[in-house]
């Protein structure tokens, strides 16, 4: 499952606007806009992310 696929699932179940959700995951408001114009994000950065997911019981 690609980064934007698991972020994009979580945003629906959630209902969290995607600027939110790239401030509190990453400190960065425009993550999901920016994976969406192909950004990619290292290791570090899906370990953030997945921590973050994962913390709110996905």
């Amino acid at each position: 499952m690609t980064p934007l696929v698991k972020i994009d699932r979580y945003l629906r179940r959630t209902k969290m606007p995607p600027t939110k959700f790239g401030r509190l995951a990453v400190n960065d408001p425009r993550l999901v806009g920016d994976l969406k114009r192909g950004r990619n994000p290292g290791p570090k950065m899906m370990a953030r992310i997945d921590a973050f997911i994962g913390a709110d019981g996905a």
